[in-house]
């Protein structure tokens, strides 16, 4: 299972980006989707997560700010970033788990999308 991150950039303090995330490969079922964030010198860190019912949650830094959302029959995980603030400045990556036509368990990553906010 692959997943393919975009939407990343660069944008001035105050302003808004989408991210959007695709799922492929022999997916037989999506469960919780994620976005996660990794700043320079940083751990990678979580930042909001869905449920395959659409039950979210958030880091406190995104909590109002954030809001991340998914499309089941596109196999689309979203992040709109809204108020962005210089220290939202990662490195963003998708995560989903999930099961295979095959009847395997996965856990996989995106290859990571770039969001550098200007002061």
């Amino acid at each position: 299972v692959q997943l393919q991150a975009s939407g990343g950039g660069l944008v001035e303090a105050g302003g808004s980006l989408r991210l959007a995330c695709t799922a492929s490969g022999y997916i037989y079922s999506l469960n919780d989707m994620a976005w996660y964030r990794q700043a320079p010198g940083e751990q990678r860190e979580l930042v909001a997560t869905i449920t395959s019912g659409g039950g979210t949650d958030y880091a406190d830094s995104a909590q109002g700010r954030f809001t991340i959302s998914r499309d089941n029959a596109k196999k689309m995980v979203y992040l709109q970033m809204n108020s962005l603030k210089p220290e939202d400045t990662a490195v963003y990556y998708c995560h989903a788990e999930g099961w295979t036509t095959t009847g395997r368990d996965f856990n996989s990553w995106g290859q990571g999308t770039l969001v550098t906010v200007s002061s």
